[in-house]
């Protein structure tokens, strides 16, 4: 028998309350939005495909949405390891960006558009969303689940290059291995970028997959600040990956040190002896 809606709405609420314990954020919107979700709205009809690690995928035993209601993520195209993401996870990435009600905020991967509508509604009705998804059918059906936020566009594209207006928040929901030129651009003073930096690697059922750090910058001025905030695996950033950044995140993960980073430079002449990961085009510095 089927969970019917009042019985939803006490799983939703116990859900959401378990994903901000899980980040210990104290910013009760993002609660309240994770609450009032339906995210069975947002993959489609079920069965579902559930991803735990290291296991793989595994199907829900029906298509009764209660399902969904775990810290776990959904395959939305299982054949290419392309989930929405981790609940808790992504409440992180979202808490750590501190959207504010009349911001312009810019997701990067927004896939179907689930973690796209709790950032719409943390910069409210006064407030704007730029969506962007590298994928046209996901593109597509974000178009479709945000539909009821007029404050939101949804872009198909690749979201290292497509152009944003100057936003307050940017969220990359996917690894890159360099800070994009058009992200550094857009940001206003006081922006903050939320960048997950990574690595690629194989999985073993043969997705690609990447792992790293998320790194909180914020714009002050002509200078940005950066700061280590967690690790992670996540699926890759197709336009903001190159070998030669690669390959120095590879060496500066090998060496350790990267919560000791204090600073973004977009320059390539930062002394070695202060740099965590240094480039041609940008570095990561101790000071």
């Amino acid at each position: 028998m089927a969970t019917n809606e009042t019985e939803l709405e006490i799983v939703r609420r116990a859900y959401a309350k378990q994903i901000v314990a899980a980040v210990a954020t104290h910013d009760p919107r993002i609660e309240a939005a994770f609450s009032e979700l339906h995210r069975e709205d947002f993959l489609g009809p079920g069965p579902w495909q559930l991803m735990r690690f290291p296991a793989g995928y595994f199907s829900t035993p029906s298509d009764d949405p209660v399902y969904l209601y775990q810290d776990v993520a959904v395959g939305m195209i299982p054949s290419q390891g392309l989930n929405n993401g981790q609940p808790s996870f992504l409440a992180f990435l979202i808490s750590i960006g501190r959207a504010q009600e009349g911001e312009h905020a810019v997701h990067i991967g927004a896939g179907v558009g689930y973690y796209t509508a709790v950032i719409a509604r943390l910069v409210g009705n006064t407030g704007t969303v730029t969506a962007i998804e590298y994928e046209p059918d996901l593109a597509k059906r974000a178009a479709i689940n945000l539909g009821a936020y007029p404050t939101v566009s949804v872009v198909v594209g690749d979201g290292s290059t497509t152009p944003i207006d100057p936003a307050d928040v940017i969220y990359v929901n996917a690894g890159a291995t360099r800070p994009a030129e058009t992200w550094l651009n857009a940001l206003k003073n006081g922006g903050r970028l939320i960048l997950p930096l990574t690595t690629s690697f194989t999985t073993d059922d043969g997705h690609s997959m990447t792992r790293g750090a998320i790194f909180l910058i914020e714009r002050r001025e002509g200078d940005y600040l950066a700061r280590w905030m967690s690790p992670t695996a996540i699926y890759p950033c197709s336009g903001a990956r190159d070998e030669a950044s690669e390959q120095a995140l590879a060496a500066g993960f090998k060496k350790g040190g990267w919560e000791k980073v204090t600073r973004l430079y977009r320059a390539a002449d930062i002394p070695e002896e202060r740099c965590w990961v240094r480039t041609d085009a940008w570095s990561l510095a101790y000071h």
